[in-house]
């Protein structure tokens, strides 16, 4: 599977193996009632408490402000957001006590990825900046990252900000 943009939507294309050619199947917002969140819930303990209400939110439904999703965790950023783009979803790797500035590389690997969920209609933020606005400081800054459809980053945007 290859997914790229250039800034005009997402595209993907799939092999199809019969035919020794690749077909396009381009990402599309989710139209199933229970969509995906994607985290290391190990870590719940080490989270701080509003990234704990966010995510028992995305597993337990929030009063109408979001419905309960499916737990999907595959552990590899690429493949978790890969099934978001097809399916809907969420994905959260939060800071934590061991590592308050996030695990994840902001160039390499939250900015890439927030741009194509971007172009596929979603949203990626650090808990409350947008991952495209940050300006970064050095090569290898790390960042927390929540990535997803837009409503279910901006929901998590407005639980951080209030906590």
């Amino acid at each position: 599977m290859l997914v790229y943009t250039t800034g005009q939507g997402v595209h993907g294309f799939t092999l199809d193996p019969p035919s020794a050619s690749f077909c396009c199947r381009t990402p599309t917002s989710a139209r199933r009632c229970r969509t995906y969140y994607s985290v290391n819930e190990s870590h719940w303990n080490k989270w701080a408490p509003g990234i704990q209400r966010v995510v028992g939110a995305f597993k337990n439904g929030d009063g109408g402000r979001v419905v309960a999703k499916n737990a999907r965790y595959i552990g590899s950023l690429v493949a978790d957001i890969h099934r978001n783009l097809m399916s809907g979803g969420v994905f959260l790797y939060p800071a934590d006590t061991i590592s308050p500035q996030g695990k994840l590389r902001l160039l390499y690997e939250a900015a890439p990825l927030a741009y194509v969920v971007e172009q596929a209609g979603g949203a990626a933020i650090d808990g409350a900046r947008d991952i495209l606005d940050i300006k970064p400081s050095e090569l290898h800054q790390r960042t927390p990252l929540i990535i997803g459809s837009k409503r279910d980053v901006a929901y998590a945007r407005s639980v951080l900000s209030s906590t």
